[in-house]
């Protein structure tokens, strides 16, 4: 506690997924101040904006969420959009926190950012060793480009920057747009209706064979802030769960869970994305104590029980 105490922190992407969960957790703490800036009264993109936002919050610390996020779908349709609003808000919130005297800024980048073809289980040394996968690349890279920021600024201005990299979140309160959502709330979304509606078949995108890793965003959560409270070095860091399954054996859970016993096509036409994720996690529990709670499993069920209360 002794940490937090004085600290006034600023989230960006407050109001999102993730950040409402971090928002939480920084409270807990019980640190000086927790400011989390609603997107409609200060646009990120915009630098006068930024500008003000330092000036209203005068954070010690601050943990960067905010971002333009989707699945492969929205990625395809508006790369330039996912690349240019992440690149500049990344690069300008970091400045102006330099420039503010902030002392520690946590960088939050994705997964996207390995090379398409990285050895499984992917290792933070690998993170250059090739071009991000097509389809979500513009994204990926405007993302990396914080890592690459912070360890600049940690060089010429001493500046603490640091640059996690958490792998595909799911839980409750999730995004569950068909046209923006990620591969969990889609299906779950497809197999729900298809049982409301009895559809005897739902389309899935893909062969089904590549494989994802999955971090429950509770966890998540419990990993910024722990690297926030003790990790204060350049190298970047995975957040995951260690755990590895093949998009054809997650919708076969997903339609068994939610009750759709019907037909699963899978439209080959449509790109499967990266071939294969799953990180090597040993940093994040060695640097700073994290190491994932919650069973899939259970994790699925909460999310898909929050979607069947919340969306009826």
């Amino acid at each position: 506690m002794s940490f937090w105490g004085d600290k006034r922190i600023l989230v960006t992407g407050g109001g999102g997924f993730l950040g409402k969960h971090v928002v939480a957790e920084v409270k807990d703490r019980q640190p000086a101040a927790v400011f989390s800036p609603p997107r409609a009264e200060y646009d990120l993109v915009q630098e006068a904006n930024i500008i003000r936002l330092y000036e209203d919050s005068r954070p010690n610390i601050v943990i960067h969420l905010a971002s333009i996020v989707g699945g492969i779908g929205a990625n395809r349709e508006s790369p330039g959009r996912f690349f240019y609003d992440n690149l500049i808000m990344g690069v300008q919130l970091m400045e102006f926190a330099r420039r503010s005297g902030v002392q520690k800024f946590v960088a939050i980048g994705t997964i996207c950012a390995y090379p398409k073809f990285t050895p499984v289980p992917f290792r933070e040394e690998d993170l250059w060793n090739g071009y991000p996968e097509e389809t979500n690349a513009p994204y990926g890279l405007a993302k990396k480009m914080l890592l690459v920021q912070a360890d600049a600024y940690r060089t010429q201005y001493g500046f603490n920057a640091i640059y996690l990299l958490p792998v595909n979140l799911y839980g409750p309160g999730d995004n569950f747009d068909p046209k923006t959502s990620h591969v969990i709330p889609a299906m779950i979304r497809k197999c729900v209706e298809a049982v409301r509606n009895h559809s005897r078949q739902i389309v899935l995108w893909g062969t089904g064979k590549p494989t994802r890793e999955f971090l429950y965003v509770e966890d998540a959560s419990e990993a910024i802030v722990l690297a926030t409270e003790h990790y204060n070095d350049r190298q970047p860091v995975n957040l995951g769960s260690g755990m590895e399954i093949s998009v054809k054996d997650l919708a076969a859970m997903i339609s068994r869970m939610t009750g759709f016993d019907g037909e699963i096509v899978w439209d080959t036409s449509q790109p499967d994305g990266q071939p294969r994720r799953a990180l090597d996690v040993d940093k994040a529990e060695r640097l700073f104590g994290f190491r994932a709670r919650t069973n899939f499993e259970e994790g699925l069920r909460r999310t898909i029980d929050w979607y069947t209360s919340n969306h009826n």
